[in-house]
């Protein structure tokens, strides 16, 4: 593990590029050796369709971002070098990387279909999973960044689910997102919605609180159908061999 973080540490010094390709080649070797290069190369291209929507959002709006960067068994992430000036931008950077990350792996979905491909269906599962985790609503997942736009005391809800994943199914990477997710769930507790600056960060017009929030809802409906249902194909798949 030290050696895999000197490793990272001396791509990201590289510059863009490099911290892009090397670290997606790093983990194309590591995520190969465990599970087959097809699945990997499959996966690391569905993490990359999800960033690159972060990333191409943030500079529609006119943020400073860097390129994205991988770490193996963690995932992927953009560098915002300065923060949103208000909610309704944080929420739009946040719900177009798991927006762009369905639309990519929908696109799979339909193409392990049409191929009849057991291989492809289990990366655009990954792909939906991924997707549908990320929109949980506590911050520093995208779904806490995209729910804020209704109130941060949304995250109040999102730290019991959190919990209780969990404990379903425990990973050191959902504890690190719990023990990350801990500032936010105090800045939930002591949220004042009348305070000066919370009214100039927060405050956006109902119409919009209404249309992230159907986006939103919609979304992990539909994420959560197809995590479901590519499942089921999944498992049906592998008892007829």
């Amino acid at each position: 593990m030290v050696k895999l973080l000197f490793v990272l540490f001396g791509f990201l010094k590289l510059g863009k590029v490099a911290a892009t390709g090397g670290t997606m080649l790093l983990s194309l070797l590591i995520y190969g050796s465990i599970y087959g290069w097809r699945y990997a190369a499959g996966f690391i291209g569905l993490l990359f369709a999800h960033e690159m929507g972060h990333y191409l959002a943030a500079r529609q709006r006119g943020l400073a971002v860097g390129a994205p960067t991988f770490i193996p068994f963690v995932g992927a992430w953009i560098q915002l070098k300065e923060q949103p000036m208000n909610v309704e931008t944080e929420a739009y950077v946040a719900a177009a990387g798991p927006f762009v990350g369905t639309l990519a792996a929908t696109a799979v979905y339909f193409w392990a279909r049409d191929a009849g491909s057991s291989l492809l269906l289990a990366i655009a599962y990954s792909g939906f999973f991924l997707n549908f985790f990320n929109l949980l609503p506590i911050s520093p997942l995208d779904g806490g960044r995209m729910t804020a736009i209704l109130t941060p005391r949304v995250w109040l809800l999102g730290a019991p689910m959190m919990v209780a994943l969990a404990v379903y199914r425990p990973s050191p990477l959902l504890i690190m997102i719990a023990i990350l997710s801990f500032p936010s769930v105090m800045k939930a507790w002591r949220y004042d919605p009348n305070a000066p600056e919370n009214l100039a960060y927060y405050g956006v017009p109902v119409r919009l609180k209404l249309e992230y929030g159907v986006f939103y809802l919609g979304l992990a409906a539909f994420l959560g159908i197809m995590t479901q249902s590519v499942h089921g194909m999944l498992e049906t798949a592998h008892r007829g061999f």
